[in-house]
């Protein structure tokens, strides 16, 4: 008997259809970068079947992620970050027999029985250059330790950041950047690698790479905190490069996270902002250049 074949035209259809398919998906975010994330999402009709939020009590933008759905015509159920590990939680997501749940700054590590509640995996948008910099404040860490920047979406298991990478993107780190101004460009290269990344989840191109565990780094919540990466010792000796590095590492939109110094009884909290010379123009710096005449020879 001779075998049926499937001419080419017909192979290439039937993938259009498979990649056109709408995938069934949760949504887990928080902070600015999960709404326009989740906006890409709706943008390409990826609307997903549930949100997982962050508990109220320390959620940043779980009103704007509800209220952007809410635009787009759905009112998806939520659950909250306690509410994850229970038994009617978990239970409700294995009912919607989810394809991927996606994580954008979702501030709870999810486990078992939830990451099995979707069938092709959990990823995770992560503002780091993976392998480098695992959990907490990477663009303070890549600046402090020399470490390369970036963003990557990976896949999730039980352990923190470490799950295959779908798709990663270096940044470059400027002199003048501090950890916020580093942050900020991490977080427009998040969405850029999560868009890019994404079409290679919906054509079925894409294709998980192992991480090198050899060259990982991983930080916890508190190491920042640690006075011996915040404390500026005054009588202290040291290049004024790496004082620079940390003061610039340490320089956050939180006063707490900066670096310190201590005189008597009281504490003072260091921040810079550096900027380069070609970016200062106008009249009043031009009148504070040296004129040629005074500049010693």
């Amino acid at each position: 008997m001779r075998s049926r074949v499937v001419p080419p035209s017909m192979i290439f259809r039937e993938l259009r259809v498979m990649a056109n398919q709408r995938l069934n998906i949760a949504f887990a975010g928080d902070r600015d970068v999960s709404v326009e994330v989740l906006a890409a999402l709706l943008e390409l009709g990826d609307a997903p079947q549930a949100l997982l939020l962050s508990d109220q009590d320390r959620a940043s933008h779980d009103t704007a992620l509800v209220t952007l759905c809410e635009s787009a015509g759905i009112s998806p159920p939520v659950i909250r970050g306690r509410q994850l590990s229970s038994a009617a939680s978990v239970e409700f997501l294995q009912c919607l027999e989810l394809d991927y749940i996606v994580c954008v700054h979702f501030p709870y590590m999810l486990r078992r029985p939830v990451l099995d509640t979707a069938s092709r995996g959990v990823l995770n948008l992560h503002p780091s250059y993976l392998p480098y910099n695992r959990g907490w404040h990477t663009p303070t860490w890549a600046i402090l330790d020399g470490t390369p920047a970036g963003a990557s979406l990976h896949y999730v298991d039980e352990s923190l950041d470490t799950g295959d990478i779908v798709c990663q993107r270096h940044a470059v780190i400027d002199p003048a950047d501090t950890a916020h101004t580093l942050y900020a460009k991490l977080k427009k290269l998040e969405v850029q690698v999560f868009r890019e990344g994404w079409q290679q989840i919906r054509d079925g191109s894409a294709r998980g790479t192992p991480q090198t565990d050899g060259q990982a780094t991983a930080h916890r919540r508190q190491s920042l905190f640690d006075p011996a990466v915040q404390r500026l010792e005054l009588d202290a000796v040291v290049r004024t490069r790496d004082l620079l590095r940390q003061l610039r590492a340490l320089t956050t939109n939180r006063l707490d996270e900066a670096a310190y110094f201590e005189t008597g009884a009281r504490r003072y909290r260091v921040q810079v902002t550096i900027t380069p010379e070609a970016m200062i123009q106008g009249p009043d710096h031009e009148a504070c250049l040296p004129r040629r005449s005074d500049v010693a020879r």
